[in-house]
């Protein structure tokens, strides 16, 4: 069996600029990704902070979770980041397959230029709401989304057998489900990874702690992941692997 799960997963410990430019041209049927925002603060000092003070709302929880790079740049930096990233994705990606990039309020309008600029088709923004538990602020709305900006390299055909998908998505973030400061639900990427044909390839050039991986084994995807921090890299790939074993136990019934 383990062949068949080195052809099913393939992690990779590193800058995912490097990484992206080593894969073959035209490999994956799909991106889905969460990269950092660099958007916490209003100000270039809030930005400059650790993203635990950032990201969480207490000082316990600032230490549950490791900190992670590449949410310190200005506007104009992150942008042209994106932009160098974004590019590498759509040259491994097949034609005809889907783009996903979650963003907060504050980067929305940017990450839709961003996709466009790297030559994606920009195709709408999916929400997902995170309950009234999310950052409650008495006088305010409450910051209670972020959203998914999604497209497709070229043309996006409506005969796929994929079914109509939702354009909301209500999860709670659990602690029990929550292994990195900006971790998002396992149940949402489960949803989430639903847009790609059955079978597909889908790549996450920011894997933090696996869950887009996690959720494409459960879903019977394969996957490709790049982290940049090895404790993150860690967790994501035991995450990945007991996701793994009971596809393993299920296919040696088959057989047996």
């Amino acid at each position: 069996m383990a062949d068949r799960v080195e052809s099913v997963v393939n992690l990779y410990l590193g800058d995912c600029l490097p990484i992206l430019r080593a894969l073959e041209p035209e490999s994956m049927d799909a991106v889905i990704t969460d990269p950092p925002y660099s958007s916490g603060g209003a100000f270039r000092g809030d930005r400059m902070d650790s993203t635990s003070n950032k990201y969480q709302n207490s000082e316990q929880a600032g230490h549950l979770y490791a900190e992670f790079n590449g949410d310190n740049k200005d506007q104009r930096a992150w942008a042209y980041w994106c932009y160098l990233w974004l590019s590498e994705c759509y040259r491994v990606m097949r034609d005809a397959t889907p783009i996903l990039m979650f963003t907060d309020w504050r980067q929305l309008p940017t990450a839709t230029d961003l996709l466009q600029s790297a030559g994606f088709v920009w195709r709408g923004i999916v929400a997902w709401d995170k309950t009234e538990a999310a950052r409650p602020q008495p006088g305010r709305f409450r910051n209670q989304c972020e959203y998914i900006v999604w497209g497709s390299k070229g043309p996006f055909y409506i005969a796929r057998p994929v079914p109509v998908l939702p354009g909301v998505y209500r999860h709670l973030v659990r602690m029990d489900d929550k292994w990195h400061i900006t971790g998002k639900p396992t149940p949402l990427l489960e949803d989430l990874v639903r847009i790609v044909e059955p079978g597909g390839h889908i790549l996450d050039p920011f894997m933090g702690s696996g869950t887009t991986g996690v959720a494409c084994i459960r879903q019977g995807y394969s996957f490709s992941g790049i982290e940049l921090m090895n404790e993150h890299f860690t967790i994501a790939k035991n995450r990945i692997e007991r996701a793994i074993k009971p596809q393993e136990q299920e296919a040696m019934w088959r057989l047996n």
